[in-house]
């Protein structure tokens, strides 16, 4: 990605940077890429999440732009339930007696968007499990990442949910957890985020890229990965391997070249 290219990422309407064009530059990208790139530009350490929080399943990877949630431990205990059927609606019965907070936020969602979801603290509770969480995919998400619990983790693999979590969990939310806010400043894993920021994940962990320094990196970190993929290419080269995606540097060139087409 040349300067041209660099300068042609794109502005929203209010002529701020358009994160959701930005983050087609970092998808060939690995996340080693970005954080060298963000090395370079003097950003130390600036943006690495915990290696606490990690996908749930090897082979995950997706670059999107950061939808904050903010939760807190609930102050509420959860009441004696007398049936089963009260017990499988267990969720619907909470939220009618005390309300979904910022949970009914699946209608803010855009394709492309990453659920950062900071659960204040909150232990012991699976706040993702599969079923919430395919259905925002289904609202356009390309992660969902948690520094608390995910339940149902077979089945997140099974489907190849796109979710990084801090550990495994078993228990559900009423009288646990409260989501309190949406698309605000959170910490994350050592991490700022904050609503529009650039996220991603592969199989060596998490980075958050400050939105009005991801123009830069995006440029600096596909020079970072165009060399190394050359240089892997000619050891393989030297080795008999056969080539694969990872050192077929041509279509990396050629995908951003598309986009800048478009």
């Amino acid at each position: 990605m040349d300067t041209k290219v660099a300068s042609t990422m794109g502005t929203n309407t209010a002529g701020q940077p358009d994160a959701f064009r930005i983050r087609k530059y970092f998808e060939p990208l690995r996340v080693v890429d970005v954080c060298d790139a963000l090395d370079g530009i003097g950003y130390f350490n600036i943006g690495l999440v915990s290696e606490d929080i990690r996908p749930l399943w090897l082979g995950m990877r997706f670059w999107g732009v950061a939808y904050t949630l903010r939760c807190v431990p609930s102050n509420k205990p959860m009441w004696k339930l007398d049936t089963t059927e009260d017990i499988v609606n267990a969720h619907g019965i909470w939220f009618d007696k005390v309300g979904r907070g910022a949970l009914g936020f699946n209608d803010e969602i855009q394709p492309g968007h990453v659920v950062v979801t900071d659960v204040g603290g909150a232990d012991n509770v699976g706040l993702w499990g599969s079923e919430n969480t395919l259905r925002a995919v289904k609202a356009g998400a390309v992660g969902i990442i948690t520094n608390g619990q995910c339940r149902d983790t077979a089945e997140i693999l099974q489907q190849k949910t796109p979710v990084c979590a801090k550990s495994r969990g078993r228990t559900i939310i009423p009288g646990r957890i409260e989501a309190v806010e949406t698309q605000t400043t959170i910490g994350f894993g050592g991490a700022q985020v904050r609503p529009g920021d650039i996220v991603g994940c592969d199989d060596d962990g998490l980075v958050v890229v400050p939105l009005e320094v991801a123009e830069e990196v995006a440029r600096h970190a596909k020079a970072v990965l165009i060399a190394d993929m050359k240089s892997r290419k000619s050891h393989y080269e030297a080795l008999g391997m056969p080539v694969d995606r990872t050192v077929d540097f041509a279509a990396v060139d050629e995908y951003y070249a598309a986009l800048d087409r478009a």
